[in-house]
Parts: structure tokens; C-alpha cells; sequence
């Protein structure tokens, strides 16, 4: 028979033994639940393409071949009427990378830089930089230059950010050019990653396979179909020439301050264009080389999607993809951007989030300003209170639920200058109109008024600003216009609609 005092130094011993297991047990457990909290924390791959206006197949269009970009629409919510705050490249990235309106950042331009105007902003990625994510950059996600980057954004230094002529042509016509511009499209038979996008993407394959064990912001920047409409021949061999059809009106309109359009400047400085008439033939071409250089960025963003899935990290990851603003084919005889119309603002986005609708549209009208808020707010962060955009987080349960009533949108003019502007457009977008205002920058004078009824006119051909049946609704968008965003108010997010 053993003796008490054996078991009381047994049962001291088991007791000690016990706490020394338990304390083994908690430290493992609250390991792996630390593991398995930063596991669950979603990964975001944030893809950006360059002057693409929503022609694609998932938003209807019979032309355009886009079936990896239309793979992520099945598993994601494909917003209809989004819309960029400035349609030109380092304005409209600054407002969405910092989540405040261009009128905020004060970048109009394409060379000032927003640490210059408000030096202490948290963007986007920083701001998930700052929660403990890896944030990286590849390809073009601000503004190309070298001098427009910001590595505060960055866990790590950006990769191929800035591309040189080499990136965007190929063939020696071209790269011996003068100038830094050479034709407005090229056509090469050669592998993808010969052009800048297919090394953007190989970047970002090999980058995912490095960074897949922690959570991740991986922003992902192709630049076609930016000018030049450079891609591989097999891309250009999708399409038919001769059944692709000319712009159905190619005269601006008439009743509109000139100011309002422009020249097609950025066109224009290709070598092939010039001041020289641009013919139909010359369309066609102009035309199939875009269409061309969508499909080439559209394979390359299938590499990526194909590489996500392959590591088993799709389930685990928000896949957002926009434009930084539309693009005009010759419609209303206006090339490129850098318009207040419904072609230059409004964009392509697509939202794929774990647990949220898949393969679903919503006409919501929604903002790229938006985004910062909507990333912070899928992540489980607390949304800056700072933002000037509104989280549509609630649109990826439920797309056709009431939402703004309005989006807005800005221009300058002139367009090129030093300094600050002399005039200032203010567009809005309602679910009905387009009411622009042109306003003198410095006294905030009404200089023209431009009003568009889509349900009449989807074309935005017909100026009806000055038809005297219009002015009790120009009083109430003047109104709302002011009100909404001028003063820099927020944006309910259940308005009435107009």
C-alpha cells in the first residue's frame, strides 16, 4: 500500500506536470489560432488596365474577345454604370489610391504629385501595409513616370513600373523613331512578354508563388490598350478588318462650347497620325489595334487569375479590376480621353469577394473614389474617416439595392497648362442625365451648362441645357451638383434617386 505523502508528491508532481502541458497546449493553441486568423485574413489582387472603356463580352459587347476578364465577372459582382472623378491616368489613380476627389488632392495634371499637396495621406495600399499585409506593385499602378511613384505604398520596391519605348514596341521602324512616339499601332509576331504586359504578368506569377503564405495586396498595372495599340500578331488574328464597323457619329456637336472636347492630342503625337485627316481605313486600323491590344491584356490576365487558382488561393482573395477611365474611338469625332462624357468616365470594375454574389450586375451607380473604403471595409478594417468615397460593400450581397444618386466626375481646361486651370468642368451622372457645368477655377462662375437625357439621347449628342422644358430640372441638378460635391459633402448611401 503506497503512503499518503506518495501521493500528495504524485498528485504535486501530475499537478505541475499538468500546468506545464497546459501551458505547452495554450502557447501551440493561440499559435495556430494566430496562423489560422492570418490565413482567414483575405489576400486582394488589385488589377489595373489602362484606358479600357467597358467593351467587353461581360458587359454585352459582340466584338470584343475577353473571355478571361469575363471569367472573373461569373465570380464576382460586374458594376454597369462605375465612373472615374477625372478621365486622365495620374489624376483619376490619385483619387482612388488616396480616396479623395481630385479637387482634395489637387492633382489635375499628369506631373504634380500628391505628396507635394497633402504629403501625410495614408493610401490604399499603405493603408493595408499598415494592418500587416504585404503590399507590392508590378506594372503600372500610378502614373508611369519614375518621378510619380511612392514606395510609402510599397513593402516592397515597385517592378516594372516605369517602361521605356522598348516596353511598347518592338520592331526596329519603330524603336529607331526620334521621337518618343513612334506609330499608334504595332503588329509582331512574337511571344507575349516581348511587349511590357506579358513581362507584367510573368512578374506577377512568379511574385504570387513568394508571397502566397502571408496575406497579400498585390496590385497588378497592364498598360495596353493605352496607345500605342501595340500586341502580338495572334491577337490581331482574332479579329476580322473588314467587318469591323466605323463610329456611327463622328462630328462633335454643334450646340456645346468647344472647350468641352478637344483636338485628340495624345493621337495626334503618333507619327502615322499627325495633322493629317484620319481616314476610315485608318479608323479600322486604329480600331483593331485596340480591340487587338484588349484581347493581349485580357491573356495576360489570365495567366494571373490561372496562377491565383493554381495555388489554391481564389477562395481566400478579393479580385478587383478597373480602368482608370474610359476612351473614345472616334465617336464625336474625339479620340483617347480627357473629357467629361459618358465614354471617357465611365469604366470597366469588377469585384470578386470570398462569400459575396458571383456572376451577378449591378447598375449602381458607383465611383472608383469608392474603392478605398470598399477594400478597407471587405478586409474587416475600419474605414478611414476621411474618405470622400462611399464602402459599396453592401451592392456584393445585394447589387440592385437603392444606392447614390449620382456620380462626379471633373475636367480642366485647358488641358496641358502650368499652373492652375482657367476653367473647371463639374460633371455629374444620375441615373437619367449628364449635367455639366463649366466654372471660371478661380471665381467659381457658371461659364456654360451642358445637359444629356439618355433615355432620349445615350449618345450624349444633343445638348438640351438651354430648352426652356429643362429649367426646373437644370435647377434641381444645379442644385444637387452643388450640394453633393462641390461643397464636398458626403454621399448618402441610400438617396433618392432622381
Amino acid at each position: 500500500m503506497r503512503s499518503h505523502k506518495y501521493i500528495e508528491l504524485k498528485s504535486a508532481a501530475n499537478k505541475r506536470i499538468a500546468s506545464v502541458v497546459s501551458i505547452i497546449l495554450l502557447t501551440l493553441g493561440s499559435c495556430t489560432v494566430m496562423e489560422l486568423h492570418s490565413q482567414m485574413r483575405p489576400n486582394v489582387l488589385f488589377i489595373a488596365v489602362d484606358d479600357l472603356r467597358p467593351q467587353l463580352g461581360c458587359y454585352g459587347d459582340k466584338v470584343v474577345q475577353s473571355p478571361n476578364i469575363d471569367r472573373l465577372a461569373k465570380l464576382g459582382v460586374l458594376f454597369n454604370r462605375a465612373y472615374c472623378q477625372q478621365a486622365v491616368c495620374s489624376p483619376s489613380r490619385t483619387s482612388l489610391m488616396t480616396g479623395r476627389r481630385p479637387n482634395t488632392t489637387k492633382v489635375w495634371d499628369l506631373k504634380t504629385h500628391f505628396r507635394t499637396t497633402i504629403p501625410d495621406v495614408i493610401t490604399l495600399p499603405q493603408y493595408f501595409k499598415n494592418n500587416g499585409y504585404h503590399t507590392q506593385s508590378i506594372g503600372k499602378i500610378y502614373h508611369d513616370p519614375r518621378s510619380a511613384q511612392d514606395s510609402l505604398s510599397w513593402s516592397a520596391p515597385e517592378i516594372l513600373v516605369v517602361t521605356a519605348k522598348k516596353g511598347k514596341y518592338v520592331l526596329p521602324d519603330n524603336l529607331l523613331t526620334k521621337s518618343s512616339k513612334a506609330a499608334s499601332s504595332e503588329i509582331a509576331d512574337v511571344p507575349d512578354n516581348a511587349y511590357i504586359d506579358g513581362k507584367v504578368a510573368d512578374q506577377a506569377v512568379a511574385t504570387l508563388g513568394k508571397i502566397k503564405d502571408k496575406p497579400f495586396f498585390l496590385a497588378v498595372g497592364f498598360r495596353r490598350p493605352h496607345l500605342p495599340f501595340s500586341a502580338p500578331k495572334k491577337y490581331w488574328d482574332i479579329y476580322d478588318r473588314d467587318k469591323i464597323t466605323l463610329p456611327a457619329e463622328r462630328e462633335f456637336p454643334t450646340n456645346v462650347p468647344s472647350y468641352a472636347g478637344h483636338n485628340s492630342q495624345e493621337l495626334r503625337g503618333y507619327t502615322d497620325i499627325g495633322k493629317n485627316v484620319i481616314t476610315d481605313e485608318k479608323v479600322k486600323e486604329l480600331l483593331h489595334g485596340y480591340y487587338a491590344a484588349i484581347s493581349y491584356t485580357d491573356a495576360q490576365i489570365g495567366k494571373v487569375l490561372d496562377e491565383l487558382d493554381r495555388l489554391n488561393l481564389t477562395g481566400n482573395t478579393i479580385v478587383v479590376l478597373w480602368s482608370d477611365h474610359g476612351f473614345h474611338l472616334g465617336e464625336k469625332g474625339l479620340w483617347a480621353k480627357s473629357t467629361n462624357y459618358e465614354l471617357d468616365t465611365r469604366v470597366p470594375l469588377i469585384v470578386a469577394a470570398p462569400g459575396k454574389k458571383q456572376g451577378i450586375m449591378s447598375n449602381a451607380l458607383v465611383e472608383l473614389v469608392d474603392l478605398y473604403p470598399t477594400l478597407a471595409d471587405l478586409a474587416g478594417f475600419q474605414i478611414p474617416d476621411n474618405l470622400e468615397g462611399v464602402s459599396f460593400m453592401p451592392l456584393l450581397t445585394q447589387p440592385d439595392m437603392p444606392w447614390k444618386s449620382a456620380a462626379f466626375s471633373q475636367f480642366p481646361r485647358p488641358w496641358m497648362y502650368k499652373g492652375n486651370p482657367n476653367l473647371m468642368g463639374y460633371a455629374m451622372r444620375t441615373e437619367r442625365y449628364r449635367y455639366v457645368e463649366w466654372r471660371d477655377f478661380k471665381t467659381a462662375e457658371v461659364r456654360a451648362v451642358e445637359l444629356y437625357d439618355h433615355r432620349l439621347d445615350p449618345l450624349e449628342l444633343n445638348n438640351v441645357a438651354e430648352l426652356p422644358a429643362n429649367a426646373v430640372k437644370i435647377k434641381e441638378l444645379k442644385q444637387k451638383l452643388h450640394e453633393g460635391w462641390i461643397k464636398a459633402k458626403p454621399i448618402a448611401n441610400v438617396p433618392k434617386r432622381l
